[in-house]
């Protein structure tokens, strides 16, 4: 079983930066695929970044490209997302995931919720005008 565990969120000016991070307990995994993904208000959960640890392929949606970094602490077991040049419409909770069948990180399939096992309780993330 793993647990996955956001912190980091809260309320910042727009142009301001935040760090997100996602902690893992229960199971090293340091071989699955990780998925940063994110939910506004009335809306749909979306897909943010992710990457396999395997290769080290990294992978954003086309808005945060630019602004937004994924990187992770293997000793720390833990994955951050690194977001500068915030905007309003950034404003959402975020989630961090885990696919544990997956060692490659495959569009198609991990920018949808679907093909995720395991998933944070998410933390906010507010950016005021």
């Amino acid at each position: 079983q793993v647990q996955l565990v956001e912190s980091g969120g809260g309320l910042v000016q727009a142009g301001g930066s935040l760090r997100l991070s996602c902690a893992a307990s229960g199971r090293t995994f340091n071989n699955y695929v990780m998925g940063w993904f994110r939910r506004a208000p009335g809306m749909e959960r979306e897909f943010v970044g992710g990457f396999s640890w395997s290769d080290g392929g990294i992978y954003y949606t086309d808005s945060v490209k630019g602004r937004f970094t994924i990187s992770r602490d293997n000793a720390k077991n833990t994955v951050y997302l690194h977001m500068n040049s915030l905007k309003p419409k950034d404003t959402a909770v975020y989630y961090c995931a885990a696919d544990s069948r997956s060692t490659i990180f495959l569009r198609v399939m991990h920018s949808t919720t679907s093909h995720y096992d395991y998933w944070g309780q998410g933390t906010q993330v507010t950016v005021s005008s």
